[in-house]
């Protein structure tokens, strides 16, 4: 399955996420919700290149729409791994401009590349020449004290040359001394009216919001200034959310799936994935907050994390910890 340019439907997206969204948890995303598209963590170039492509690049069909996120700054590097994502059959090829980590600034990933914003153009329109899929960008408002609106408004204006159309901006600016990741998505203040701007002042561009929205309530809200939202640790933390999206934003009639049943739906692939060496805790980790404040939940959470970690723990983990919660 691969996408075309204009092709995916991004009004919903769960972020990409660094040890989080890995193939085991998008394919238990994709069981709650059949349509928002769904990113993996980022891969740098340097891995796909110089380590094991298979590693990194392999997922399950049943994740379609499926986007890889890219890491890197080398032109060259970035356009052959756009092709080898095409290749393998990603719907979305996106650059990530947003992640402010030491490791990977000092590689030239990640938000510092929101100071070279004609880099960021040349990295994008190579990566664009020779596929079929789309190529996006994610970034941040600014960085350090590079944090104006007028700066804003250069960088996207410069990323637009390269012929790149969909923007996702987390609406903080990163501080790229003093703040480590964590800081950096709570303690650089909100301004979502930045990004609606942005949208109203660039309508050709397909724009997406992200960053520290919570409810399908605030998603709806949002929409109505911007063309999709990016839901990151909500979405994880409390998975069962995406449950909903499917009715609320893609005009699906089907009754949503309980949490029970998206749990016991998480069996076969558990059972194939056990047979395969894969350790449960593996997958069930991103389980953990299918119950979020359920009764029971805890219970549901404390079972898990005790247990499917244990050498030889089978699909029984997963049973038991369901008879500790009600659906």
């Amino acid at each position: 399955m691969t996408a075309s340019k204009d092709s995916l439907d991004r009004r919903f997206t769960v972020a990409p996420m660094m040890d989080w969204t890995d193939r085991h948890c998008r394919y238990f995303h994709r069981i709650l919700s059949r349509h928002a598209v769904l990113y993996t963590e980022m891969v740098t170039t340097g891995a796909l290149i110089h380590a094991e492509p298979e590693r990194f690049l392999r997922f399950n069909q049943e994740e379609h729409p499926v986007a890889l996120q890219l890491g890197g700054s080398n032109v060259a590097e970035l356009a052959q791994c756009t092709k080898m994502a095409e290749e393998y059959g990603y719907d979305e090829v996106n650059l990530n401009v947003g992640c402010p980590s030491d490791r990977v600034q000092n590689n030239m990933i990640g938000a510092c590349l929101m100071a070279h914003p004609q880099l960021v153009a040349e990295c994008l329109e190579k990566m664009q020449e020779g596929v079929q899929i789309p190529v996006t960008v994610k970034h941040r408002l600014g960085i350090d004290d590079m944090d104006s609106y007028d700066e804003l408004v250069n960088f996207v204006e410069t990323v637009q040359g390269s012929g790149c159309n969909v923007f996702i901006i987390h609406a903080r600016k990163a501080i790229l001394q003093g703040l480590s990741p964590k800081e950096n998505r709570d303690i650089p203040p909100l301004k979502y009216e930045w990004v609606y701007r942005i949208k109203q002042e660039y309508p050709e561009l397909e724009v997406h919001i992200n960053g520290g929205i919570k409810t399908i309530e605030e998603c709806h809200t949002h929409l109505q200034h911007v063309d999709g939202v990016m839901l990151g640790r909500e979405a994880y933390q409390n998975p069962y959310l995406l449950a909903e999206v499917d009715q609320e934003f893609y005009g699906c009639t089907e009754e949503k799936i309980s949490r029970k049943g998206a749990a016991l739906a998480m069996v076969p692939y558990i059972e194939k994935q056990l047979l395969q060496g894969t350790p449960l805790n593996h997958i069930l980790r991103h389980m953990l907050g299918l119950f979020h404040a359920q009764r029971g939940g805890k219970q549901f959470r404390r079972f898990i994390s005790e247990n499917a970690h244990k050498p030889g723990a089978g699909i029984d983990v997963l049973f038991q910890a369901l008879e500790r919660v009600s659906d």
